[in-house]
């Protein structure tokens, strides 16, 4: 079954690191197709409006928009002869662009919708949290705004392909599985690790938690259990529908010494996963999990970050 991603690039070096990793990949992803995207430079409203009573300057704006799309075409190209020089089939490569309409981050997200990509794929800006809260970025507003496009985040040049896939037993985390198991169906190479760290009871509730109550923390515990159990064997049953075999996904399970992402991050760390997994909200019993991706996110370098909604 074909797989369809949407590569958001401009000039920056943090588009080349997300082609490269979607090139490096393609090799456990079969039928994987590429499109690479470019929305071009905004044009200013006022050069709209005088060209509606300007001869000159419409004219001036049709050579700029002129300019913007073979500007477009030539990144594009760039971008597909270094696929080409990579290995990549050209008929698996599309080059696509369009003015910029609603703006950058909507515009990737409306062209993912409308031509039902599996992903969209972006390197990641580099923009401390302060920066991206006065200045905004791509990935932070493409972030905010994809609710339906499972969003691949790339920072940096990710070397390892082990990948690694949250899990709190959510629907959001069920999601995850899928994504996951559709983009590697029927793949007897890729192995991947379901990774679930056991919630500690301040974290089914906002407030701070402290408590002797051993028969609510076990109560907790033992329902927590109950719902991990099923839910992994329902996901085994997902992976080996998908072609993917039972001894190609591992199950690791901890009880963090501190908090949810932290576990996650130390066996990111640990395991040198390049690839992680994770839903953007938890149960609905639970807050920890949509905090959780965030917090991953942001700890993250030099690693791909799949955020599924």
């Amino acid at each position: 079954m074909e797989k369809k991603i949407l590569l958001a690039i401009d000039e920056s070096k943090h588009a080349r690191n997300a082609v490269q990793y979607a090139i490096g990949i393609s090799s456990r992803v079969n039928q994987l197709k590429y499109t690479l995207f470019h929305v071009q430079p905004q044009i200013s409203q006022f050069l709209r409006d005088e060209a509606r009573t300007s001869l000159k300057t419409q004219s001036a704006l049709e050579k700029l928009k002129k300019k913007n799309t073979q500007n477009a075409h030539i990144l594009l190209e760039k971008y597909r002869d270094y696929m080409l020089d990579e290995g990549v089939d050209e008929t698996r490569i599309e080059l696509k662009t369009a003015p910029r309409g609603l703006g950058l981050a909507k515009d990737i997200i409306e062209f993912a919708q409308k031509h039902r990509y599996d992903a969209i794929v972006v390197g990641r800006r580099g923009l401390t949290k302060m920066q991206e809260v006065f200045m905004g970025s791509l990935t932070s507003k493409l972030i905010e705004h994809s609710q339906v496009i499972p969003l691949w985040v790339v920072d940096g040049k990710v070397t390892s392909h082990r990948v690694l896939v949250a899990v709190d037993g959510s629907e959001s985390a069920f999601r995850a599985v899928d994504h996951v198991s559709f983009i590697f169906r029927g793949n007897p190479h890729v192995t991947i690790t379901l990774f679930h760290a056991t919630p500690r009871l301040k974290d089914y509730c906002r407030l701070d938690y402290f408590t002797d109550d051993e028969d609510l923390e076990s109560a907790v515990l033992q329902s927590e259990k109950k719902c991990i159990d099923q839910f992994l064997e329902i996901v085994r049953k997902k992976f080996e529908d998908a072609g993917v075999s039972p001894e190609q996904v591992i199950v690791r399970q901890t009880k963090p010494r501190l908090s949810i992402g932290d576990a996650i991050l130390e066996e990111v760390q640990k395991g040198d996963y390049g690839t992680v997994v994770v839903g953007r909200r938890g149960t609905d019993r639970a807050f920890f999990m949509g905090s959780v991706s965030n917090y991953v996110l942001s700890k993250t370098s030099r690693r791909a970050v799949w955020l599924v909604s």
